[in-house]
């Protein structure tokens, strides 16, 4: 069986939108509405929300097999408001493993209870070079020293507040994406690039005329970044789920930007070997490019519902994004094997 033909443009188009819309974890409605919207094209697809807001598509066929399940996360890094300082500007709390250095510099919108948004900058609290000279450069890069200098007329809290700032107020930090020579950097590519494997996969099986082997369901998630995105959302009558969020590239790792991961085994122990195997043979059916590895600091949505009390055979796949948790980057090499990947399963019994 040949796999449905990828549309390599569609699916770039689909990332690079979903990736310009802002979604910190806790705050990801906007995402999860724009791949609801998208998804709601398709009439195979039954589609209802958590009571926690994730998206859940169901694509029910007869068959006498238990349904499976896939998972990709729409939420991603962020930070909330939790101080306003006596000059007006802000200091930060973190959601999920954002990494200071890597944002330094870098643009945020301040994103009101009241859905006003307001721009900023990330700044050390000695970024002048002109007062601080060497001692900036000295300065640890921290909760205690990185702040949020507003691009509004404020130097005091009574003015940052009097804008309709408060605490707890969402802050997303600008992606930065860039498209060229097959390559794909943005921020927060983590899961982001999964979701739009999903629904480019969903996509492709639908115009072919093709249906999965066994009803499955698709769960876009909104709280994995901090750790319990798919405790809930996925049907007890699910037998096997399928993770996919991005495989790590770095020093004294397999993956690449090139091929598709399976993950062995994580921070939180390994998958299951039984569909780990079943996962390598289809791969190698369908001459998908992939790889095996190991992420010593790393956890996923599949995890999160084992933990919860799922009952399911449960593996992890994704392309190669590097420089994850930073200004990261995939190719459409592994994207694509990724897509592939995700078809094949399905299609197969």
């Amino acid at each position: 069986m040949s796999l449905p033909a990828i549309n390599e443009k569609y699916f770039t188009s689909f990332l690079v939108d979903l990736l310009n819309i802002h979604s910190p974890t806790g705050f990801a409605d906007p995402a999860i509405e724009f791949v609801e919207k998208e998804l709601s094209k398709y009439k195979q697809l039954q589609l209802s929300r958590t009571r926690k807001g994730a998206l859940v598509a169901k694509w029910e066929v007869k068959s006498d097999l238990p349904p499976v399940a896939l998972t990709a996360h729409a939420d991603t890094l962020g930070a909330v408001v939790k101080e306003i300082k006596p000059n007006g500007r802000l200091k930060l709390s973190r959601i999920g493993g954002i990494q200071w250095p890597s944002v330094e510099t870098e643009g945020v919108w301040i994103i009101t209870s009241k859905g006003d948004r307001i721009r900023g900058s990330v700044l050390i609290d000695t970024a002048s070079g002109h007062i601080y000279s060497a001692a900036g450069s000295k300065t640890p890069r921290n909760d205690a020293h990185m702040e949020v200098r507003l691009d509004a007329r404020t130097t005091s809290e009574k003015e940052t507040r009097d804008l309709g700032i408060n605490i707890g107020d969402c802050v997303a930090f600008d992606p930065r994406v860039e498209v060229t020579n097959g390559f794909i950097r943005s921020r927060f590519l983590d899961d982001k690039a999964c979701v739009a494997n999903l629904v480019a996969a969903i996509k492709s099986m639908a115009e072919a005329g093709q249906s999965p082997a066994r009803s499955a369901y698709f769960l876009i998630s909104n709280y994995e970044e901090v750790g319990h995105g798919a405790a809930a959302g996925i049907p007890d009558e699910v037998a096997e789920l399928v993770t996919v969020d991005m495989a790590v590239v770095g020093s004294g790792q397999e993956s690449d930007e090139f091929h598709a991961t399976l993950c062995i085994k994580d921070s939180s122990g390994p998958y299951h070997g039984g569909l780990n195997k079943k996962m390598r043979t289809i791969a190698q059916k369908h001459s998908i490019p992939y790889k095996t590895d190991v992420y010593p600091f790393y956890g996923s949505d599949g995890e999160a519902f084992w933990r919860a009390g799922g009952d399911v055979a449960l593996s992890l796949i994704g392309p190669g994004i590097d420089a994850s948790h930073n200004y990261e980057r995939a190719h459409m090499d592994g994207l694509n094997a990724t897509t592939n990947w995700i078809m094949a399963y399905l299609l197969e019994h």
